[in-house]
């Protein structure tokens, strides 16, 4: 039977980002897939991780920045990302700040997530 999912949970996170999950371990019980639908304000970034899923990040307004080992791949509205579990990266945004969604394999969690400390 088809579940409604009436709200999303909104994940607390530092730095003025939102991060509303509709789908996902916080919001759903489910730890298959976690859908958020996320909102950064001009210049938010985060520090690097190393996540424990795959991430598929589709922009829907502005431009998400992934910095990772061989450089920065600029991911304009309108186009997606995919990074791989494993591949150390680290997100931001420009000056007009971003929206997007983030669809996680298996579903995020803070501790999958494995960022490293703000001086690292």
């Amino acid at each position: 039977m088809p579940t409604l999912v009436p709200a999303p949970a909104r994940i607390p996170v530092p730095g003025g980002k939102q991060i509303d999950e509709y789908v996902g371990r916080a919001s759903t019980g489910t730890a298959e897939v976690s859908v958020a639908h996320m909102k950064a304000p001009a210049g938010w970034s985060e520090p690097a991780q190393t996540p424990e899923f795959d991430e598929v990040t589709v922009v829907l307004a502005g431009e998400v920045r992934v910095e990772h080992a061989d450089g920065v791949l600029h991911v304009p509205a309108g186009q997606a990302v995919l990074t791989r579990a494993g591949e150390r990266i680290r997100y931001l945004v420009g000056d007009e700040g971003a929206e997007y969604v983030a669809v996680c394999l298996p579903a995020f969690g803070p501790d999958l997530v494995n960022r490293e400390d703000e001086d690292a």
